[in-house]
């Protein structure tokens, strides 16, 4: 395992099977404050998401990365039939508590909420018909899943199995960081995060592992100043923690998903919510892939 010679996250966090990053709570109780307010997002993202479903006439929707359900409160509040589903249960209790909260709303009390697994997504997730007008994985999620065995054979399936979920002329949105940027540079594009309003005070150091000379692993380490309750005398708390990922290339990533719908599809690639097009000026922070079935 990579972890006998570097530390690919925090102290109590799974290794086996899919890695559950979240797995000792630290990371998600902190991913929660940066994310912030659940019921909010930032409007580009939330315009640009809402937009693209509705024009491809979406009704139904899995998330297969629901961490906490920020990505899935926000569909289901316009609308949307949301089935949301995620490896790691410490993220989870979040989305299950605010359906709880919430379980008034008739939107809410039919909320579809799963621990589900990439790799058995098939058996994990009841598929409606012949699928899901539209699958979602965003945040960088798909990143987190490694590629241990070195010949990218986990991260096909996982794809395989997510393509499965959409329904002919349905779509797939899915998105990773730039980290052809990340690997040419050694640091992160400059920019506020695009899909949190986060209010914490933040430093991300990058660092990136090499096996054989091929980028293999990036490590994200963040510190965020979480301010004290209210009434508290005391400095604000720094809390650390690490997260890994592997560094898909755009190029590579577009052929990895061709192959996962059998060629049968067409795909755009969006950067930052725009059109993207190569050697533009500015370097997005995220690539987003939007790919329908064509069959």
């Amino acid at each position: 395992m990579v972890d006998s010679v570097y530390r690919t996250r925090s102290l109590g966090v799974a290794a086996v099977g899919l890695p559950d990053q979240y797995a000792d709570g630290k990371a998600a109780k902190v991913w929660q404050l940066y994310i912030g307010n659940t019921r909010k997002r930032t409007e580009e993202y939330r315009s640009w998401l809402v937009a693209l479903l509705r024009q491809h006439s979406c009704v139904s929707a899995l998330d297969v990365a629901c961490g906490t359900g920020v990505d899935s409160i926000m569909l289901v509040q316009e609308g949307f039939k949301m089935v949301s589903v995620d490896a790691s249960d410490k993220m989870l209790k979040y989305a299950l508590k605010e359906r709880w909260e919430r379980r008034k709303e008739a939107a809410f009390d039919q909320w579809v909420i799963e621990e589900a697994n990439w790799l058995t997504l098939a058996d994990d997730v009841q598929k409606p018909g012949d699928g899901f007008d539209a699958v979602i994985c965003l945040g960088n999620s798909f990143a987190h899943l490694p590629d241990f065995k070195g010949d990218q054979s986990d991260q096909k399936l996982a794809l395989q199995n997510i393509a499965s979920m959409v329904k002919p002329g349905g779509i797939l949105i899915i998105d990773h960081r730039n980290y052809d940027y990340i690997l040419e540079t050694g640091l992160a594009p400059q920019g506020k995060n695009i899909y949190y309003q986060s209010d914490l005070k933040q430093d991300i150091s990058t660092s990136v592992l090499w096996v054989n000379n091929k980028p293999h692993m990036v490590t994200l380490d963040y510190s965020l100043e979480i301010p004290q309750s209210e009434g508290v005398q005391r400095p604000p708390e720094t809390s650390k923690f690490r997260l890994s990922y592997y560094p898909h290339r755009l190029e590579s990533f577009k052929e990895l998903l061709k192959e996962a719908f059998f060629g049968k599809c067409e795909l755009n690639v969006f950067g930052d919510f725009k059109p993207y097009k190569p050697n533009q000026g500015k370097a997005p922070c995220y690539f987003i892939h939007v790919v329908k079935k064509t069959a």
